[in-house]
């Protein structure tokens, strides 16, 4: 593939190396990914279970699909999915955030095939999966459109993509820089750049440019009262979510 390696860019890759180590610590510079996870697990069993037609009170609803977590971080999302019986490769382009992961899956009794890499090098190698998901990744990487025909070519036809961002809104600079950052150090400051943050509008046009087809796309609200997250079908002023498939 000509985009092949192109679209990390060296210094995102280093601020998530330099946090590797507290990836499982709830109360560390993950916690908002702690306190996201549950409200982003809703949204990705229930597309899977939808699309793939799986029944999620059985023991192991994805038992026979294999899914690729790209950025896969620590495994916040790796493990989860790997307990509801998919077959998993989780990849991270931070080399450090590898042994993390696997220690933590080792821990915990989980096989997850974890590797330092890129969806560029994955694709070129020819590697497909069932699922793949993309959570909070194309923010970071500097060639959206290269990312995602990369991910593209990662799913097997019917595959299922699923892809979570940044809205660009005043709003989005208050909560996730302003509020996340600099008023509640859950991020070290400059973890995220706003001018990168992309409209959904602008994530519909660079899926269907990629050649995926979206079908949905789901807000993800933090209520600061509840001190929780939840899912809207109209608020994508902050994070939101986006399922699409590839014909």
């Amino acid at each position: 593939m000509s985009e092949t390696k192109t679209t990390i860019d060296p210094a995102e890759v280093a601020k998530f190396e330099a946090m590797a180590a507290e990836w499982w610590d709830p109360n560390g510079k993950f916690k908002p990914l702690h306190m996201l996870n549950p409200c982003r697990l809703d949204y990705i069993t229930a597309q899977i279970a939808a699309h793939f037609g799986r029944d999620l009170s059985d023991d192991l609803p994805f038992a026979g699909l294999r899914l690729l977590d790209i950025g896969c971080g620590g495994g916040l999302l790796s493990e989860p999915m790997a307990r509801l019986g998919a077959t998993v490769v989780g990849v991270d382009a931070a080399p450090r955030n590898i042994p993390v992961a696997k220690v933590h899956a080792a821990q915990v009794g989980l096989d997850i095939d974890y590797r330092i890499g890129t969806a560029e090098a994955l694709a070129a190698a020819g590697e497909q999966f069932d699922i793949v998901l993309n959570m909070e990744v194309i923010e970071h990487v500097a060639d959206p459109l290269g990312f995602l025909r990369a991910c593209y070519d990662l799913l097997k036809p019917g595959g299922l993509h699923i892809c979570s961002t940044l809205n660009r809104t005043p709003k989005s600079f208050a909560m996730a820089i302003v509020g996340a950052e600099y008023v509640m150090g859950w991020l070290p400051k400059g973890t995220h750049d706003w001018q990168r943050f992309i409209t959904p509008n602008e994530l519909y046009d660079l899926l269907a440019q990629a050649r995926l087809r979206a079908i949905d796309r789901t807000g993800m609200v933090f209520n600061p009262i509840a001190w929780s997250w939840s899912l809207s079908a109209r608020d994508l002023s902050v994070n939101y979510v986006t399922a699409a498939v590839r014909d």
